[in-house]
């Protein structure tokens, strides 16, 4: 099995900085993408930011310039960030990690989802 286990949200003040973090752990033979998405009360899921695992990103329009997406691809790590600065009120949401994941026995990559974890930025 494949777990995704992110940390580092919380509430913070507008204009402050948060930094998430989201290992993945199992019997993982491989990653391809990984990105956060986000999901505010009554809206959908959106796109926050993603990096393939050559470092290629690319990020939501909201976030541009704001926030950024990292990873290391070390095999007891296989971890990616998001470094979040000027934080917003509208950038309130549960925030998910997702990976593209080849498992050691498998044939084919699989999109894993972590819990979640909750970003609160208060005006």
């Amino acid at each position: 099995q494949v777990q995704l286990v992110e940390s580092g949200g919380g509430l913070v003040q507008a204009g402050g900085s948060l930094r998430l973090s989201c290992a993945a752990s199992g019997s993982i033979f491989k990653i391809n993408a990984m990105g956060w998405y986000r999901q505010a009360p009554g809206q959908q899921r959106e796109l926050v930011a993603a990096i393939t695992s050559g470092g290629r990103a690319n990020y939501g329009d909201s976030v541009k310039g704001r926030f950024t997406i990292s990873r290391d691809n070390a095999k007891s790590k296989n971890t990616v960030y998001l470094q979040m600065n000027g934080l917003k009120p509208e950038d309130t949401a549960v925030y998910y990690c997702n990976a593209d994941v080849l498992r050691a026995t498998a044939v084919r990559f699989v999109n894993y989802w972590g819990q979640g974890t909750q970003v609160t930025v208060s005006s």
